[in-house]
């Protein structure tokens, strides 16, 4: 059996075409034009498809299904696209469309985040097991539910926003409306914007010669390189930055006791170095922490193809 994943992003639309094990065949990648109507985009994404269908040595009738996976939210029931800020989409029926320029009979849709955490239920991190958490950290945080083998959307389709948990009370103004939101602070946008007012606090920290001299070159790395030299400012940073990180994952686990959580986004490749401090605090503060059964921390499997590998398993 054969399945198209789509990752369909606001710079770009990623497809790939996926075996039983998960495994991407042949995969390509277009601009997303956002300055037109949906139906562009999805004109654009049905040629893609379809080139990656033929260079994968296929025909449509070997698919399966194609499953989308969208920023913003997604009604899976209806496959429709309700809103993504980031796309011309409002309520815009994506499967049918897309079905009806590829042939292609089945078309699933899923959030994003959400499709990452299937995918990941299904062949990544969490695979084999039923009840899974997994965050992305990138730009914001980022976030799905599995519940026994499903996504958990809420009765709306717009649950698991786990970014939009407030960690601290009257805190950062938050793109969502809110104060103090986990995104402002354990996203790769909060860590870079710590760095840099721990900086300007600290002219001899080694973070200045790591970025060059120029604060604008501060990325997700400098303060985790600082540490690893031993630069107080940067183990200061880190220190603080996993404090806000494990303090929304400790009340994720409170609140749906997964079997396994996972991380993903750049700051993951940190590996052990962010795993292991959070991992310290999960297990001092988390509310289970007299059971014999404790969530399982770990990176992420997927990496940047965890759209398309997710979006793949939407039908499973």
């Amino acid at each position: 059996m054969y399945y198209l994943g789509i990752d369909l992003g606001g710079m770009s639309i990623k497809a790939g075409v996926c075996d039983d094990n998960g495994k991407i065949l042949y995969k390509d990648t277009c601009v997303t034009v956002r300055n037109e109507d949906g139906d562009r985009i999805i004109n654009d994404m049905a040629a893609l498809c379809l080139n990656v269908i033929k260079n994968a040595g296929l025909t449509v009738n070997d698919i399966e299904y194609a499953g989308i996976a969208s920023p913003g939210s997604a009604d899976s029931d209806k496959g429709t696209i309700i809103y993504a800020s980031t796309l011309p989409f409002l309520n815009y029926p994506i499967c049918e469309k897309l079905s009806e320029r590829t042939g292609i009979k089945k078309v699933y849709v899923e959030n994003d985040a959400n499709a990452a955490a299937k995918g990941e239920a299904t062949y990544g991190a969490a695979k084999g097991y039923k009840n899974s958490l997994f965050i992305t950290i990138g730009t914001g945080v980022g976030g799905g539910i599995i519940i026994d083998g499903k996504i958990y959307t809420g009765f709306n389709f717009s649950g698991a926003e786990l970014g939009h948990m407030v960690i601290v009370k009257d805190g950062e103004s938050c793109s969502c409306g809110r104060r103090g939101c986990m995104e402002c602070y354990a996203s790769a946008t909060g860590l870079i914007k710590l760095t840099k007012e721990k900086m300007l606090l600290n002219k001899d920290s080694i973070m200045w010669n790591l970025c060059d001299g120029n604060i604008d070159n501060v990325n997700g790395k400098t303060a985790f390189d600082a540490q690893r030299a031993n630069d107080a400012c940067g183990i200061a940073v880190v220190k603080e930055f996993i404090e806000y990180l494990a303090c929304g994952i400790v009340n994720f686990i409170n609140i749906f006791q997964p079997e396994v959580l996972s991380i993903g986004g750049g700051i993951c490749k940190e590996g052990e170095t962010l795993l292991a401090p959070i991992r310290e605090i999960v297990a001092r503060e988390q509310y289970s922490r007299h059971s014999d059964k404790q969530t399982i921390i770990k990176t992420a499997e997927l990496g940047n193809d965890a759209g398309i590998i997710g979006a793949a398993s939407l039908g499973k």
